[in-house]
């Protein structure tokens, strides 16, 4: 099979094919007497599988999975491949957390939460994080602390404590700090939860899309799996 071959099968170009190829994503090719490149079955196979896991666990990793594959290290594959979905189950797990979290907001601007104001310390207490952080947090927007104007320090009141903690459940879900912030803004700004419901509800979306590529990944891995312990 030639390389042009194997690249319109999945409408790639032959160059790319190459690059795959000596970037060890396709197992080791044999040449024909005048220098050019056999591709077989498993190499086609191959190419499936990395495509296929490309979706669900990003180019690198995909890459390295083949790679461990094409060596025999079929442990080191199934490591990374844990390492994956062991990720996606922590984004779940946020994901359920911030809906819990978010629970109680309804249409109308959230009544006050009870309780006096905390300082930073007594924050990043509750958070588990560092008074640092808190202030990063209010450097990009995230927070809004106020100010005791006799010291200067900073006081968050229960609103504030409650952005705290989505910030904190959203940060835990790999979510950059202007994201977080721009999420918060449109909270405010709608005062209610159609904000909220489309956040989550896409971010659903998203993990069920990765969810199944995982599968339509291993699929295609133990196919060529299966084809290279027959060869």
């Amino acid at each position: 099979m030639r390389p042009i071959d194997l690249a319109r099968e999945h409408g790639l170009s032959a160059q790319a094919i190459r690059n795959y190829d000596d970037a060890g994503i396709l197992p080791p090719t044999e040449r024909t007497d005048n220098g050019y490149r056999r591709y077989t079955p498993a190499h086609a196979q191959a190419l499936r599988a990395f495509l296929a896991l490309r979706v669900g666990h990003g180019h690198e990793r995909a890459a390295e999975i083949l790679r461990a594959c094409h060596r025999g290290d079929t442990e080191a594959a199934y490591r990374l491949i844990d390492a994956t979905h062991t990720a996606l189950h922590t984004e779940r797990t946020t994901h359920a957390d911030v809906a819990t979290a978010l629970d109680s907001l309804s249409a109308a601007p959230p009544d006050p939460i009870p309780g006096r104001p905390l300082t930073v310390g007594e924050l990043a207490h509750r958070l588990g994080v560092h008074a640092a952080t808190l202030r990063t947090w209010e450097t990009e927007g995230i927070l809004r602390p106020e100010r005791d104007p006799a010291t200067g320090y900073r006081h968050y009141r229960p609103d504030a404590v409650r952005d705290a903690e989505i910030a904190r459940q959203l940060r835990r879900g790999g979510y950059p700090l202007a994201r977080v912030a721009h999420f918060l803004e449109s909270l405010h700004e709608a005062g209610g939860t159609e904000a909220l419901t489309a956040f989550l509800t896409a971010w659903q979306q998203r993990l069920n899309a990765r969810g199944r590529a995982l599968l339509s990944g291993a699929a295609q891995l133990d196919a060529y799996l299966l084809l290279r312990e027959r060869m």
